[in-house]
């Protein structure tokens, strides 16, 4: 297993594999089937043609951690044309943001000063911002710059934050983001963690997805459950169902170009549907890094190429 995940680190630096993944024949295919494009006009028309299929977005423009401020900066330009673009077009959409992209690992000050400005835009046209998680080692400086950021108010409401399943410490983080009114975005989470932090077992981890969807359906605030688990979908229609919580209360979220037709489904029957689009010319390095995170996903990315 940890051959397999330093071959897929091995190829995701790889310059001339990159370059042929990403105009071979086989590249395009996985690019479009699971990236909306290179471009951010790419990734509008995706969301445009998710609009009109009745299904909100969130837009990721795609990117490796920075090592400069003017990389951060550069990176943060992309989200500001965003976010005028989706308030110009009256797409029903926000943006998802790394925050290692926004400068984390070189200053956690420079991280929270951009993102705030994206909120401070997000707020002015009507938008949020999402603040992605990484891996377990910045959980803590995630939530802090994200909690920071909710405190104030010129930018209160405006921002949100994704909460892992897989790790112990996210029931205590969900009833601390919950006590301030901080929108969540549910998912299980995708990192190879150690089992000193996170649940080793699936049937862990979907048990502890169950109870913390609990506690977000139970909850006044409108938040995002993230997963193409149909157990997970039924055990959260169920719920809300016996609690009398109409679908208004909340969004499934899944990603791009997998499990469409569950999306379409859910969508005629009258739930709340959000596609999570990443696009950008990086896509070639964040494919291999995520199945040399958990090489599972590669029997899982082969079986939904040839799903609807």
């Amino acid at each position: 297993m940890q051959l397999l995940r330093s071959a897929f680190i091995a190829l995701s630096q790889n310059r001339h594999l990159r370059r042929f993944g990403e105009h071979s024949k086989i590249g395009r295919r996985l690019s479009s089937r699971f990236v909306a494009g290179m471009e951010t006009g790419d990734a509008l028309r995706v969301a445009e043609a998710l609009n009109q299929q009745g299904m909100m977005v969130t837009l990721d423009s795609l990117g490796e951690s920075v090592t400069s401020e003017m990389e951060a900066h550069r990176a943060a330009e992309v989200y500001h044309h965003l976010l005028d673009a989706i308030a110009e077009r009256k797409l029903k959409a926000n943006v998802s943001v790394k925050l290692t992209q926004m400068g984390l690992e070189i200053s956690p000050a420079l991280a929270s000063e951009i993102v705030a400005d994206l909120v401070r835009h997000a707020r002015a046209t009507g938008g949020f911002v999402r603040v992605d998680m990484e891996g377990s080692a910045l959980t803590q400086k995630t939530l802090e710059i994200v909690r920071q950021l909710h405190a104030r108010p010129d930018l209160k409401g405006n921002v949100g934050v994704v909460a892992q399943a897989y790790l112990y410490r996210t029931e205590a983080d969900v009833e601390e983001l919950l006590a301030e009114g901080i929108r969540i975005r549910l998912c299980k989470g995708a990192y190879n963690e150690p089992p000193e932090v996170a649940f080793a077992r699936k049937i862990d981890v979907d048990l502890n997805y169950v109870l913390l969807s609990h506690m977000l359906l139970m909850s006044p605030i409108y938040h995002g459950l993230a997963t193409h688990d149909e157990k997970m979908i039924g055990a959260i229609k169920a719920y809300s169902s016996q609690h009398g919580i109409g679908s208004e209360r909340f969004e499934f979220q899944m990603l791009y170009g997998v499990r469409r037709d569950l999306q379409r489904r859910l969508v005629q029957e009258g739930y709340n549907v959000r596609v999570y689009v990443p696009f950008g010319p990086q896509w070639y390095p964040y494919f291999m890094r995520r199945l040399a995170e958990r090489p599972a996903n590669v029997l899982f990315i082969l079986r939904n190429l040839l799903r609807a």
